[in-house]
């Protein structure tokens, strides 16, 4: 996993960072569990797919089924395998951007799941 490489130990509480970079570091501490990620991951995949199927069809049910699936998969991963509350509770846009990062990080190889 990528590592923080800022001098002096990361805040621990999510409403002190200053910018998403000082942020992310910490928001992958917060997903330190494989099961966690790997859970993170399904939930993006499925929430594009249902971004793809509300394209297709213009249902706007899949966009519900879309917020589901994302924080679905994401909060079982929190509460089941990670044990803490989900980042989002305190700083939603850094979490949401977070997870699309950790999610492209995942595909490139610098997160393992």
């Amino acid at each position: 996993m990528t590592t923080n490489t800022s001098s002096g130990p990361a805040p621990r509480d999510a409403k002190a960072f200053r910018s998403f970079a000082e942020f992310y570091p910490f928001y992958l501490s917060e997903h330190s569990n494989r099961s966690c990620r790997r859970l993170h991951f399904v939930g993006t995949t499925l929430v594009l797919l249902c971004l793809a199927a509300l394209i297709a069809t213009g249902n706007p049910w899949w966009l519900l089924a879309g917020l589901l699936c994302g924080y679905g998969f994401a909060w079982v991963g929190h509460f089941g395998f990670e044990k803490n509350k989900p980042a989002s509770f305190k700083r939603p846009l850094y979490s949401f951007m977070g997870d699309w990062v950790m999610y492209k990080d995942i595909w490139t190889g610098k997160v393992k799941i």
